[in-house]
């Protein structure tokens, strides 16, 4: 699908030339700092380096202290303490964060991962009835609770406390826990709102240090776990969230890491293979490397079978053990993938045979048998190739399942149901498109991109009439194309060594402050570009009627336009930059992102 290419506006001239001059930089690198709202060199020092000293006191939040309160209770009287938490890489990462710290206080631990099939997504009665079967009197949940009314009063009389660690959209009512730490709740002043669940566990673990005058500098050693669940969730990278990517980052690319990590990070096959290399990796671990490879490896456990898997993976300390998990895991993801796109060219097939599919606003599409496991990837694929808000819904003998991402709370498996996973585009909110059809659902939750829900058959030809007709009155009536946002235009002569080290500065990158995207109009094919792969172009490129050294690059999945670039036709480019590490040999490269066959029309 063709994009629009959309040149963001320049930032003001006075302060770039300024921040130019102060931190010896071009004006392209100091345009790129006064996009990302930075305007003065102080402001540009706190954002290349990141201090653990910037996090708010986590004794803002909302309920923070009366949660506290609570845990060093259940600590001081030897109770019984259960972290329950969601199956996907947010929810898996929380629990092995909060159990990993409260183990050096000698507490009495346990830890529930709801199954998929037999409990679906949330707080259920069989977590609830295996809480009271070994005596445990508190319960803190982490990326789940924020709906779950019924279940926690269920769980008071049986005399157990909740503590819930959310941070979905909460819904009108809040349930009657001992306390809930969720910045997205109306009351909560907290300054951040972004964080991932395994953030808001941070935080929580944060005032047990603070409550305890305990040596803070110790908290970075469990960065490795809130990493990843920022990853993997696709939260902001923006305040606190970037500190502590910054600084989980900088852990996971140092030598000791925790068996079950390094494990992980061996089957993605990220791990330097060479014996006797000072260097672990075979590149310096990226957001990238967590979202494409460790990710989904967690993930596919709660997919394919049990994700409580993944959490004796991450809390391991045996190497060996954590190998062998980590294959099982690795199996699991293999699983998935090949699942992943058999239902995705089913789905792809199925939506081919729908005569108006089309001229509509959103993609809804159901299918009995499809595994509930991967309904919402391919919700995602689906909104990628066609770009419209997407629903996919499937239905089994256990309809009450959900994508991690999910925040819904219903009952007990339910009979006549059938469930689903939406996914959304930029322009679109999809939490409250579901919300305003509320009344046709069983339950729903979730994220502005990212909703779970459940309704009964009959419904869903009324649902998906109403959720295109909000749509379409949101969206208007013209189809929407997906657009790239361009930081800057520049010449293939501005790309140099030294603009990159200043560019990796700008890491970790991620949403809120994306990769800087460049465009450069009117390129040539050097003679040396070629096609690899199925249909990918190594490319080699030359600044059109501009002297200078070509450009290597990268365009994958561009195959189409080789033709036309081979011939000689001028061409242009929109692209990232980025090291390409070939047999020890690291040189700068751009990896494209879209193509226009001569000058676009950029708006």
């Amino acid at each position: 699908m063709q994009k629009n290419w959309i040149l963001k506006p320049r930032g003001d001239a006075d302060v770039i030339v300024k921040l130019a001059k102060e931190l010896d930089i071009n004006m392209v690198l100091a345009n790129l700092l006064v996009q990302r709202g930075i305007s003065s060199a102080k402001e540009a020092k706190s954002f290349f380096y990141p201090s653990l000293n910037d996090l708010h006191d986590p004794f803002l939040m909302k309920d923070m202290d009366i949660a506290i309160d609570r845990i060093e209770r259940a600590i001081n009287q030897k109770e019984k303490i259960l972290i329950y938490g969601d199956y996907d890489v947010d929810g898996t990462t929380a629990v092995a964060l909060m159990y990993t710290f409260l183990k050096q206080f000698d507490c009495d631990l346990f830890y529930h991962i709801p199954n998929r099939d037999k409990e679906g997504y949330g707080i259920s009665d069989k977590g609830i009835l295996y809480a009271a079967e070994n005596g445990v009197t508190l319960v803190i949940a982490v990326d789940c609770g924020i709906k779950a009314i019924d279940k926690v009063d269920q769980a008071a009389k049986a005399g157990i406390d909740f503590i819930i660690c959310d941070h979905h959209r909460p819904g009108d009512e809040l349930p009657k826990a001992v306390a809930i730490l969720d910045p997205k709740r109306p009351d909560c002043e907290y300054p951040y709102d972004e964080l991932s669940a395994c953030g808001v566990g941070f935080k929580v673990i944060q005032a047990i240090t603070k409550r305890r005058n305990l040596n803070e500098e110790a908290l970075k050693e469990y960065l490795d776990f809130v990493v990843i669940s920022i990853a993997s969730d696709i939260v902001p990278l923006t305040g606190e969230n970037r500190i502590l990517a910054y600084y989980g980052l900088e852990l996971l690319n140092k030598k000791q890491l925790r068996p079950g990590i390094e494990a992980l990070i061996e089957v993605c096959g990220i791990s330097k293979a060479e014996k006797g290399s000072d260097s672990r990796y075979l590149k310096e671990l990226t957001i990238n490397d967590l979202v494409f490879g460790v990710g989904p490896r967690i993930n596919a456990a709660g997919r394919i079978k049990e994700a409580k898997a993944s959490v004796e993976l991450l809390v391991s300390t045996n190497l060996k053990e954590a190998k062998l998990l980590a294959e099982t895991i690795n199996n699991c993801n293999n699983e998935r993938r090949n699942l992943d796109a058999l239902t995705t060219q089913e789905a792809i097939v199925k939506l081919e045979k729908i005569h108006d599919a089309h001229h509509k606003m959103t993609t809804i599409l159901y299918e009995p048998n499809w595994h509930k496991g991967v309904i919402a990837i391919v919700a995602s694929r689906l909104t990628e190739v066609y770009y419209k808000p997407t629903i996919v819904f499937c239905n089994s003998k256990n309809n009450r399942i959900f994508d991690g991402d999910d925040s819904s709370e219903p009952s007990e498996p339910l009979p006549n149901l059938i469930t689903g996973s939406a996914r959304s585009i930029k322009e679109f909110d999809v939490y409250e498109a579901v919300e305003a059809c509320s009344d046709l659902l069983e339950h729903f939750g979730g994220h502005k991109y990212a909703v779970g829900l459940s309704l009964k058959p009959e419904n869903l030809p009324l649902f998906t009439e109403r959720f295109e007709a909000y749509a379409r009155k949101a969206l208007g009536e013209r189809p929407r194309v997906p657009e790239i946002e361009i930081d800057a235009n520049i010449t293939l002569n501005e790309i140099n060594k030294k603009a990159f080290e200043t560019l990796k500065m700008f890491a970790p990158f991620g949403p809120g402050n994306p990769s800087p995207v460049f465009q450069t109009d009117l390129v040539n094919d050097t003679g040396y570009s070629r096609l690899v792969g199925k249909n990918h172009i190594k490319l080699s490129v030359v600044h059109r009627h501009i002297s200078g050294y070509p450009i290597s690059g990268i365009a994958f999945q561009m195959g189409d336009y080789f033709k036309e670039i081979s011939a000689g036709s001028p061409f242009s480019i929109v692209y990232y930059i980025e090291e390409n590490d070939y047999n020890g040999k690291v040189n700068l490269q751009i990896n494209v992102k879209d193509i226009h066959l001569g000058k676009p029309n950029a708006e």
